[in-house]
């Protein structure tokens, strides 16, 4: 095994259409067997319903895929993201977390909805779900009021939603009522699987990188598109010395031009995969 993963390209941070990407399961594998890849983990936000759909298509084009998901959590008062891997995606005691949180983030999309018309923004909750691709499966969020932003031409650009209306600290953004870091990684834990800091930027120092280690932490996602190679190389060092894991990915939705350049292009070695499943079996 060790020298077939000498060869391994592997994406673990991608997204599909159900939660804020925008392909199917089966098209996004599709993408993958175009770019090269060989190993993707699909990370959708509070979702794992694309995951056995993507085992299966994976198996057609050779591609492993590892069942994997993306939690927000908060700590110290601010949200981060907390990638989970290898993760029993079938365990019933992630389906009650899931649905306890997809009424979290209806409740949210309802109420910056309400917001958005004291700004003669009107949409309603059928306009986002019944866009194309949102099922009553998929985790619907911000993104999905951009595109309706940008439907019914209240903005001009996904982006220009964000700016002007939902973004961070925007007239109608409401801050997401996440669980506390304890739980998220005690639960990713609780279903075999290991966690892992997502794309920290430059947000956190060695002193906190310990905190999260001393709560159960596993890993750091060290390559992403929004990490500089000083970022990289701050966080790899940091992985080092509190003993953490190291992965990566492109963190690919396919929404904007940039998605599709860096699918394909930000991919870790098998290395790096085997360190995790010696640190699980």
């Amino acid at each position: 095994m060790g020298s077939d993963y000498q060869k391994i390209k592997a994406d673990l941070h991608t997204h599909t259409n159900f939660s804020d990407g925008v392909l199917s399961p089966s098209d996004l594998i599709s993408k993958a067997a175009i770019a090269g890849l060989n190993l993707l983990s699909i990370t959708d936000h509070d979702n794992v319903n694309a995951i056995e759909i993507a085992i299966n298509e994976g198996k057609n084009k050779d591609i492993e895929v590892i069942p994997g998901i993306e939690l927000s959590a908060n700590f110290n008062g601010k949200e981060i993201h907390v990638l989970g891997y290898f993760i029993d995606h079938k365990s019933k005691i992630l389906e009650s977390y899931l649905k306890n949180f997809r009424t979290v983030r209806i409740n949210r999309v309802i109420n910056i909805l309400e917001r958005l018309k004291e700004f003669n923004v009107h949409l309603e909750f059928q306009d986002i779900i019944n866009q194309e691709g949102v099922g009553e499966n998929t985790s619907i969020g911000r993104p999905h009021i951009a595109k309706a932003l940008v439907k019914q031409k209240y903005v001009n650009t996904f982006a220009e939603a964000f700016t002007k209306y939902i973004g961070d600290d925007k007239p109608a953004y409401i801050k997401k009522e996440n669980p506390d870091i304890k739980e998220v990684i005690k639960l990713i834990n609780d279903i075999g699987g290991l966690s892992f800091l997502a794309h920290p930027g430059r947000m956190f120092k060695n002193g906190e990188v310990n905190e999260l280690t001393g709560i159960g932490l596993d890993g750091i996602e060290t390559l992403h598109p929004s990490h500089s190679n000083e970022d990289r190389k701050f966080y790899s060092e940091l992985a080092s010395q509190n003993f953490l894991l190291e992965s990566g990915g492109s963190d690919f939705h396919g929404i904007n031009s940039s998605d599709n350049l860096n699918f394909g292009k930000f991919f870790i070695s098998g290395n790096l995969i085997l360190n995790m499943k010696r640190r699980l079996f």
